[in-house]
């Protein structure tokens, strides 16, 4: 239920130690693809967040244990970061309140500029971990969400994101009518799974470990008939549980009774699918005599895990998918509105938000696992979020102060912009990010004054700067409002990402006389500096070699979106652009820049390329951004030639920075100091040319 100061409520847990507690943080901000919903219901999914709170409360070698690819993840920092930045990120990380829950329905509030076919006050299903969690408001992406026919209660409309990965699974299972269909696990998405499969006209078969839940399927019409795992043995299977046609696995096991069990009831080349988290050593004897068939089934179906689909909102063709995540969400609560599917005798008790954190504790402690508990919400509508302060006219020359408020609380944020402010002399005063949930745990940390939303921050008079550090694609539009606002600004790299958005920053801070510095941090380097100071000479033309042992990253990472992270030209390699031009203490003359995608992905998306700078006076500056180096070389290596000298610079592990630029910061800020040249915005300019370069295939004149 939203407070007086129009905060809103959400169920976190603390990765540290598994905590579990309703925090108070602003509403979240509405992106274009995305709408804010007045929550009404939430299904707490015993199965699954019992598994959360179990792996939340293990110690640090029982979670690296359970996630080797996350303990891999970190060890690949260390290499290429520094095991110092590497311990930094990974305790903030630990400390970090996440979300919980993953399907809520209630009434849409807001939608984003591109969203066509949701408008305020329409009752909607939602779905998806971190954005359909249990809050009173939440921000889901438009495809994730479902209109709610006004004959259904919102906590049925709660039960559609379970539902819908039920009716996955019956979908890979390719269960048909007059079908004898196995249920291994009898969970909540297990019941429902049955009674979809004895809507579809199939003929049931139910198992479970808990005799009380099998009783429940056969009871409530989810199993023709039911059988407790230990009354099936180790052999033959009874006749009634034998000879399926296929078997749905919706347990979750470390072990692999089930896909063996699976094999057992299965007759020849019948089908397995894999709906729940289980081993899957299959007995290959079994498997091989019956050619049975495995099939594994993906979530909620089509879309999910892909950002286009679910963050950009493109939808694919119904000609050619039939059934995407949102289609199954629509079908399963058409079957729950025409009464074949029955929710509310899955629900084994309601509690409000405020009641959460001893629900869970239930749910830890208890022998016997509930199904589903719905949590409850009072709907009543945040107001409207204030409109950011008018232009403030052109300011005269003087100490800014030093009052800061951020933007962004991901673990950049935390491991090394926040601390760096706060060592160079700072006050800490607001701190705000997209859910409010990260800034959340980034009060308590850091000792911030207060947490406010993003609007609130910009317009808040007592700030002097404004630090981002949010999305890339975001940078440029919060520094203009923070610039407008009357605030200095200081904008992680890069501060835009268009030619659009680079002339609109450079109109700002003409207009405010503000200053705006960016995250250009190798430029403040000890080893940089010193490196510059012995091989720049006036007169004297260098050349410099810039490598970047980068590494790969998945395709899908949100850096390698042009319209999101910008790839990693933009995104990245303004950096060691921003260090060749400083080191020149000039704008190059021309700009010559080779890409290499990935098929099928645009030139901007590149993972690795190569960019080269001419001066004016004849140095030359050669950057080399690779994503196919080994790990064991170090991520950054510097060479410089000038005058039958050579230098080379091994490695910014030690210090990159970071440390010197928030103190050059603060100097600025309080007339103490003038910005090291170029202006970042300069650099920038020479970023997006090196792009148009790539794209055009001819050297650019600048």
């Amino acid at each position: 239920m939203h407070n007086r100061e129009g905060r809103v409520k959400q169920v976190t847990q603390r990765l540290r130690d598994g905590r579990i507690s309703v925090i108070e943080i602003p509403p979240p901000v509405v992106t274009p693809d995305g709408v804010l919903v007045d929550v009404r219901a939430s299904l707490l999914s015993a199965g699954t967040e019992r598994t959360k709170i179990e792996t939340g409360k293990q110690s640090l070698l029982g979670k690296a244990r359970s996630r080797p690819d996350q303990v891999k993840q970190v060890m690949d920092k260390a290499r290429r970061d520094g095991l110092r930045d590497t311990v930094r990120a990974v305790r903030s990380r630990l400390e970090q309140p996440s979300a919980l829950g993953y399907s809520c329905a209630g009434v849409v509030l807001t939608v984003g500029e591109r969203v066509s076919d949701l408008v305020p006050g329409d009752r909607v299903a939602c779905a998806g971990a971190d954005y359909a969690v249990h809050a009173d408001v939440v921000h889901v992406p438009a495809n994730l969400c479902v209109p709610l026919n006004t004959e259904l209660a919102f906590e049925d409309g709660a039960f559609g994101t379970v539902g819908s990965i039920a009716l996955h699974g019956v979908r890979q299972a390719d269960a048909r009518l007059g079908e004898r269909v196995g249920v291994i696990g009898l969970g909540l998405v297990g019941q429902l799974a049955g009674q979809i499969l004895r809507a579809a006209g199939c003929t049931v078969v139910g198992v479970d470990l808990s005799g009380d839940l099998v009783e429940r399927a056969t009871r409530d019409g989810a199993a023709d008939f039911g059988f407790p795992r230990d009354a099936l043995g180790e052999g033959d299977v009874p006749g009634q549980a034998a000879e399926c046609d296929a078997v749905v696995i919706t347990a979750a096991t470390k072990s692999t009774d089930p896909v063996e069990l699976a094999a057992r009831m299965c007759r020849d080349r019948g089908r397995v699918v894999v709906v729940g988290d289980v081993a899957m050593s299959l007995p290959r004897q079994s498997y091989y005599g019956k050619e049975l068939e495995l099939r594994l089934s993906r979530s909620y179906g089509p879309g999910r895990y892909d950002r286009e689909y679910e963050e950009r909102g493109l939808d694919y063709p119904i000609g050619y998918v039939r059934w995407t995540e949102r289609r199954n969400i629509q079908a399963f609560l058409d079957l729950v509105a025409t009464g074949r599917v029955n929710t509310s005798s899955l629900i084994t008790s309601r509690v409000t938000i405020d009641e959460a954190e001893a629900a869970y504790e239930r749910l830890a402690t208890e022998k016997e696992s509930p199904l589903g508990i719905v949590i409850t919400y009072d709907g009543t509508p945040l107001p409207a979020p204030p409109s950011a302060r008018a232009a403030t006219a052109r300011r005269a020359p003087g100490p800014l102060g030093k009052r800061v408020g951020v933007i962004g609380a991901g673990s950049f944020a935390q491991g090394t912009l926040i601390p760096g402010l706060k060592a160079a002399g700072f006050d800490l005063g607001a701190i705000a990010s997209a859910t409010g949930r990260s800034a959340h745990g980034a009060v308590e940390q850091f000792g911030f004054e207060r947490l406010e939303s993003v609007d609130d921050l910009i317009a808040a008079d007592d700030l002097e700067v404004v630090a981002i550090a949010s999305r890339h694609s975001s940078h440029a539009e919060l520094a203009i409002r923070a610039l407008e606002s009357g605030k200095a600004v200081f904008v992680e790299k890069p501060p835009c990402l268009t030619e659009d958005e680079l002339e609109r920053l450079r109109a700002a801070v003409t207009s405010t006389g503000l200053p705006l510095l960016s995250g250009f941090n190798r430029r403040h380097a000890p080893l940089a500096v010193g490196l510059r100071r012995e091989m720049k000479k006036p007169g004297r033309p260098f050349e410099l070699l810039f490598r970047v042992n980068a590494g790969s990253l998945p395709a899908d990472h949100w850096l390698n979106d042009p319209n999101d992270g910008g790839g990693r030209l933009r995104g990245e390699g303004c950096h060691f652009i921003d260090f060749a031009c400083w080191f020149a203490g000039e704008h190059p003359a021309r700009v010559t820049a080779t890409m290499r995608a990935a098929a099928g992905q645009p030139l901007a998306a590149a993972q690795s390329f190569n960019v080269a700078l001419d001066f004016a006076d004849g140095s030359l500056a050669t950057i080399l951004y690779s994503a196919e180096g080994g790990r064991p070389l170090d991520k950054e290596y510097v060479e410089a030639h000038s005058g039958g000298r050579s230098a080379a610079l091994e490695s910014f592990k030690r210090d990159k920075g970071h440390r010197a630029q928030f103190v050059h910061l603060y100097e600025v800020l309080n007339a103490d100091a003038e910005p090291v040249e170029p202006d970042p915005l300069a650099s920038m300019s020479v970023t997006l040319a090196a792009l148009r370069s790539a794209e055009l295939g001819c050297t650019i004149s600048l």
